[in-house]
């Protein structure tokens, strides 16, 4: 019997990587050198995605090593009243709608409450555009969380919903964030960021904010200090093109501001849409977006799969393919579940950890800023 040392494992790996199309890009992203649009549009058409996925884990491990991060928090999703109607989302109804809803501040108080007691270091607070509710209703609600649940970090409203408060304020952008800053805002979700492409919105989401609109609302928000994530839909009608030249604006910005702490790509779910024809995502284009992602965006530290929209079992394996984040224990998630998700809407913290140590990575509890979160061990084992 000829065994075989690592070492000629890895030399045979790499004479098999030269012989790929793409070997010429893999080795910029691996030496640290910027992809072009064209390289990014090269690695979409090509189906070599375990070499792609290769160096993807080769940059995330340079850039965390063997951590795998995730984050004890708790889902608010205030109303789904919106006065735009995505063509993508299964979750916005009008007022008048069978299922709409709204919460009182009560209730939504009670809930984080709820959530701190449970743990919680992170309320991620987002809903639709409604029509009615005056900017003191969301001054209000983060004003109120922010005094009763001191230590908990609040983030809140996409770019989509703050363009929508600065109308009704009728502030600024700018001037809204302040007050929203200084009622107890933490920082910014990423979501509304769909795909920046006009011909896509326009066929999608017309009343939408733009995607230079939302890239300057990111702007104006890490101006103040405030971070955000930023986010991409893709596996509706958008092309290779779209997905690069959206990676490639959220470089440039996060080249500018610094500002933004993950990016997280977002799978679309059509059921219960009006794009419920569609057929969704695959499994081979679920990696090849993570891992183009993590190569494309260099300036990024991380990558986090969104597990509610991914599914458990492929979120363990991106853990191979450039993502380090695995998100969080989220709680009555309800936007992606109206899509006809099918994953659980919350995650224990124990499970969590079982499903990082079983793709041999080491799960780190964080907070938003991504600081470790140090917890006595009896308080964590009975999460």
């Amino acid at each position: 019997m000829i065994l075989t040392s690592n070492s000629d494992i890895f030399l045979k790996m790499e004479k098999i990587l030269r012989l790929s199309p793409i070997y010429n890009i893999l080795q910029k992203a691996e030496h640290g050198e910027r992809l072009s649009f064209e390289d990014g549009v090269r690695l979409f058409k090509s189906n070599d995605i375990l070499h792609i996925g290769h160096i993807a884990n080769i940059v995330r491990e340079r850039k965390n090593g063997n951590k795998t991060y995730y984050i004890t928090n708790r889902h608010i999703n205030y109303s789904n009243i919106c006065k735009n109607r995505c063509k993508f989302c299964a979750f916005s109804r009008e007022k008048t709608e069978s299922g709409s809803y709204e919460m009182a501040l009560e209730e939504i108080l009670e809930k984080a409450m709820t959530a701190v007691e449970e743990g919680a270091t992170e309320l991620h607070i987002v809903g639709g555009l409604h029509p009615d509710l005056p900017f003191d209703f969301y001054v209000k609600m983060i004003h109120e969380i922010h005094e009763s649940c001191p230590d908990v970090h609040l983030q809140a409203f996409t770019a989509v919903e703050i363009e929508h408060l600065s109308q009704i304020a009728r502030l600024s952008v700018r001037q809204t964030l302040r007050e929203l800053r200084e009622a107890g805002l933490g920082s910014m979700p990423g979501g509304g960021a769909e795909v920046f492409s006009p011909k896509i919105r326009e066929q999608l989401c017309p009343e939408k904010l733009s995607g230079e609109g939302w890239l300057q609302v990111m702007r104006e928000a890490h101006a103040l200090g405030l971070r955000s994530n930023a986010t991409m839909l893709y596996g509706h009608v958008e092309t290779a093109e779209d997905r690069i030249n959206h990676l490639m604006k959220l470089r440039e910005l996060q080249d500018e501001t610094g500002g933004f702490l993950a990016f997280i790509p977002l799978a679309f779910h059509p059921k219960n849409t009006e794009l419920s024809n569609s057929t969704g995502t695959t499994a081979m284009l679920d990696l090849k977006v993570i891992s183009i992602s993590r190569l494309m965006l260099d300036n990024f530290d991380h990558i986090k799969a969104y597990w509610i929209m991914l599914g458990i079992k492929l979120s363990q394996v991106s853990l191979s393919f450039g993502v380090d984040d695995i998100d969080g224990t989220v709680q009555e998630e309800k936007i992606t579940h109206a899509a006809g998700a099918e994953t659980p809407e919350a995650l224990s913290v124990r499970e969590i950890i079982k499903l990082i140590k079983e793709s041999g990575r080491e799960p780190v509890e964080r907070d938003t800023l991504y600081n470790p979160v140090r917890r006595k061990r009896a308080l964590a084992q009975t999460r």
